[in-house]
């Protein structure tokens, strides 16, 4: 198998954006890490997307991304895994090249959510739940994310503050990102004062519906020495890993055992352990999310997430950075370019170009995205090569 590494990545502001339609965010994106390449041709497209076909009514996404790039006939497929099909778009891009399949490989996110109503866009995200046994009887994501919020608080005292932690330190990330959504700073008193939107769970503690592309270009390391613009990020370990779909038929609410699993084989596969990386960005949908993540990581004890992220572990001058990006709380979440968006926002990391939100000393990073209640969950650990 051989090492892999990025070479570009290209990234649109996330937010509503009306006057572009999906086949141009994702060739924006797409135009843009291939230029941050310096390359002349791909081998191989690879597309995260969850709802198009619910959201703009298109399917076949791939054919559409090749043809408005003027890359047909190059091979194009769609990946979907629900929230965590960008990450598996970036994960089958990596096995192209690790396999000899493809020598270059372009990979994009994408999703376009603000042309319908909230009510579409509400059953277009149920899709990646247990439609017979939770969304056929009228729960929403954000029900189910509370019911996982409730049971952490039941067992482990975790409060309603802890969750507001989690918001106001991502928007005070997001405020320093460009390609954020929301860039306004908030506190805990906005957020626990803001609408209830299924109990604990407030309208900021959820993530906003966006609309976004992000890309990235792959190509083999050895390659990547010869050809590469920019400092070098190699792809040391990728993992992924499921569970049950439908929360009903998991033992313990408050685990996530997907992301445990997928963090465990990409750490194993890059020889590393959760305490060697300098920066993480995990999936944040639900502020409850983030703090599940940085458990099943190990990078505190199961129930202290929420007071690690009150007491700062997790902030920028933290001894884990987590979400410099502002995670999808307050950079956005078009859900098929999330788990895309995280790897680019690392690499930026790496290579030192993330100006004011920048992790002094970023050597390596990990990207955890997650699909439906933990269904899914895929996980990315990066190293920047020495010049």
């Amino acid at each position: 198998m051989r090492d892999v590494a990025i070479i570009g990545i290209g990234l649109v502001r996330f937010g509503e954006l009306w006057e572009k339609p999906l086949r141009d965010l994702a060739a924006d994106a797409a135009l843009k890490a291939v230029a941050d390449a310096g390359v002349d041709h791909i081998d191989s497209i690879v597309v995260g997307s969850m709802a198009g076909g619910i959201l703009v009514e298109q399917e076949h996404i791939g054919s559409l991304l090749a043809d408005y790039l003027g890359m047909g006939p190059v091979p194009a497929t769609r990946v979907e895994s629900a929230c965590a099909s960008g990450g598996m778009a970036a994960r089958a891009g990596f096995i192209e090249v690790a396999s000899g399949m493809s020598d270059i490989v372009l990979v994009a996110g994408v999703e376009k959510m603000t042309d319908v109503s909230g009510e579409v866009v509400a059953a277009a995200m149920a899709t990646a739940s247990d439609q017979e046994y939770e969304a056929f009887y009228g729960v929403t994501f954000p029900g189910l994310s509370a019911m996982v919020a409730r049971a952490h608080m039941e067992r482990y005292g975790t409060t309603a503050e802890h969750l507001a932690a989690v918001a106001v330190k991502n928007h005070a990330n997001g405020a320093l990102n460009p390609m954020a959504q929301f860039r306004n700073a908030i506190t805990v008193e906005d957020v626990l004062g803001s609408p209830l939107v299924a109990d604990p769970l407030h309208m900021l503690d959820c993530s906003p519906v966006s609309d976004g592309a992000a890309a990235l270009v792959l190509c083999p390391l050895e390659m990547a020495k010869k050809i590469a613009k920019k400092a070098v990020v190699r792809v040391a370990g990728v993992g992924a890993a499921s569970d049950t779909i439908a929360l009903y038929r998991r033992d313990d609410l408050t685990r996530m055992s997907a992301i445990e699993r997928s963090a465990q084989r990409a750490l194993q596969m890059a020889g590393k352990t959760p305490a060697d990386m300098h920066c993480f960005e995990v999936h944040d949908g639900f502020t409850i999310m983030e703090i599940l993540a940085i458990e099943e990581l190990g990078l505190v004890a199961r129930g202290q997430g929420g007071p690690a992220t009150a007491a700062g572990l997790t902030a920028r001058g933290g001894k884990f950075p987590v979400n410099p990006s502002g995670g999808l709380k307050s950079k956005g979440h078009p859900v098929g370019a999330t788990g895309v968006s995280q790897i680019a926002e690392l690499v930026i990391q790496l290579r030192g170009e993330a100006g004011d939100r920048q992790i002094k000393g970023a050597r390596m990073a990990l990207a955890q995205n997650m699909g439906g209640s933990g269904g899914s969950s895929v996980v990315h650990v990066l190293e920047l090569c020495a010049p």
